[in-house]
């Protein structure tokens, strides 16, 4: 009899392992790294914050377990990047938000464009935070849910935290504009794998010759037409480099460098994930100096 009353001792307090085991959730949920390296920033450690979106992943095709997606209506608030980006995932935040668990879909909030493409034309573009002044933005639209959603935090210390990375991304926004202003205005010529740079070429007097995938998605895929297009646009503006998504093969980039009958480089940016911690893309910010970098000398015809 002692013995099994030991047992079910033990069985008791397994269960109640898992029970406190399930209350540790809440805090923050993000669908993406880089708006999970943003809220991160923003909320320090007043808060826990989890990612679902694995390092170097696509946002438009990343999926999530079971698990995953039960943390989702456990969580005190839902980050996601919305305007369509996230097309895996997008039913899950969905269900949370029918469950009551309040959402925040950062990029309806911080003045979105919308794609110029014949494909897409008139949709909301989701890559806002290719420009940093929405990013400065979507820090205060951040700050002002947290407050208002998540229960414990310490507001003046949350405040304090927005308001240093607020500066750090303003710098960000200054130093990109220094290095852009080297390349001469009429090369400013982006060609990419997809529509993926409409808000920095807004931001810093780009023009977008096209795209390999003429879509706001790595799911679609481009026709003969397209590319032949494309090569005679390239021709046409004498575009030195295509830039291809660093998660995304450049095959298609390669072929298209070919057909254009031009002497034209593939380089890679870091535009819808950020790397592990050890890559070359760890932060939003370091993101983005490594792109601008790239970009520039990409497009150095000296």
């Amino acid at each position: 009899m002692r013995a099994l009353r030991a047992i079910g001792a033990v069985f008791l307090l397994a269960l109640a392992g898992c029970s406190g085991a399930a209350s540790e959730d809440g805090g923050i949920v993000v669908t993406t790294n880089i708006l999970g390296d943003i809220t991160r920033a923003v909320v320090g450690d007043e808060v826990p914050v989890s990612v679902l979106m694995k390092p170097n992943a696509d946002p438009h095709s990343f999926a999530i377990s079971a698990q995953e997606a039960a943390r989702l209506e456990r969580a005190d608030l839902v980050v996601s990047n919305g305007l369509g980006l996230e097309e895996g995932v997008q039913r899950h935040v969905d269900a949370a938000a029918s469950a009551g668990v309040p959402t925040l879909a950062v990029g309806e909030r911080v003045d979105p464009l919308r794609y110029r493409n014949e494909d897409q034309k008139g949709r909301p573009d989701p890559h806002f935070w290719t420009d940093p002044r929405r990013v400065r933005t979507a820090v205060d639209v951040l700050t002002d849910k947290i407050v208002a959603e998540v229960d414990g935090v310490d507001e003046a210390a949350l405040r304090q935290h927005a308001s240093s990375y607020r500066k750090r991304v303003e710098e960000l926004d200054r130093w990109m504009s220094e290095r852009f202003a080297a390349i001469p205005v009429q090369d400013r010529t982006l060609v990419t794998n997809h529509h993926v740079f409409g808000y920095l070429a807004r931001r810093y007097e780009f023009e977008v010759v096209g795209a390999v995938v003429p879509s706001g998605t790595t799911l679609a895929s481009p026709s003969a037409s397209d590319l032949n297009e494309l090569a005679d646009a390239i021709r046409a503006a004498d575009v030195g480099a295509i830039f291809a998504d660093s998660s995304q093969p450049d095959r298609l980039a390669r072929v298209l460098a070919a057909q254009a009958g031009v002497r034209v480089r593939v380089l890679s940016l870091y535009s819808e994930s950020l790397t592990g911690p050890d890559g070359d893309a760890p932060t939003y910010v370091d993101m983005m100096r490594t792109n601008t970098d790239t970009i520039v000398d990409g497009l150095d015809r000296k």
